[in-house]
């Protein structure tokens, strides 16, 4: 599946780019279907390699959806093209977000959930840039709308992310603290944060600031869980 997008707030380019997302992988409830989550996999990954994971978790009413990113030069390589839900240069605070890919993929995984039956739970989870980008539709989920200002089309139910960070971090909370209804929503979404400290690729340090970013914002059901270790 492919996607369009303009290079909203970019800041560099005005040009449209086309996304081609690679292959679906959906594991199925066992027992009743009570639950959807979208499973997004970190960067150089792909969906198959999480759907196997999640196949012997005993979690038997959830559905889980694995997409894989596109494949696209990734700066924090030299240019060299793998697999990424957005174009990364340095994992910091302070790095530059690719807004152009972060809304594609927001986009992708929303349009993922929108056919689930009405009457199932929705959410979004994942490891490391996975995990970023799970975060960043749970903002566009609380703001109501992406980064373009187009309308979320989904009611996101709870949001899991493993060694991950939060795009967008700087304006959040400005940006939730205009809306009543942004900031209602903020305080009831349940999100689990999960990072280990010994994590040498997305510093602990980063999980932890942005942990904090989300708080202050106004996610008051939050948890952030520390592990010895880390996840790779």
């Amino acid at each position: 599946m492919s996607y369009n997008t303009s290079a909203v707030g970019s800041g560099s380019r005005n040009a449209t780019r086309t996304f081609e997302f690679g292959r679906t992988h959906v594991v199925r409830p066992k027992g009743k279907h009570q639950t959807t989550i979208v499973w997004l996999h970190g960067l150089g990954d792909k969906g198959s390699s999480w759907s196997q994971l999640l196949e012997t978790l005993p979690l038997p009413n959830i559905k889980w959806i694995c997409p894989t990113a596109p494949t696209r030069p990734v700066a924090i390589f030299g240019g060299f093209p793998c697999t990424a839900w957005f174009d990364v240069g340095d994992i910091s605070e302070d790095a530059p977000d690719d807004l152009e890919g972060l809304h594609a993929s927001a986009t992708h995984v929303a349009n993922l959930l929108s056919t689930e039956p009405a009457d199932i739970k929705l959410g979004v989870g994942g490891f490391s840039m996975g995990a970023a980008t799970a975060l960043y539709s749970a903002t566009c989920h609380v703001l109501g709308q992406y980064g373009n200002g187009n309308p979320y089309p989904v009611n996101l139910s709870a949001v899991v992310g493993l060694s991950g960070w939060l795009p967008c971090s700087r304006t959040l909370r400005s940006r939730i603290e205009r809306s009543d209804e942004a900031a209602r929503r903020a305080a009831s979404l349940p999100i689990l944060l999960c990072h280990g400290s010994g994590d040498d690729v997305v510093a602990h340090k980063l999980g932890e600031k942005s942990a904090q970013a989300l708080s202050s914002a106004g996610f008051r059901n939050l948890t952030f869980r520390s592990y010895n270790g880390s996840y790779q």
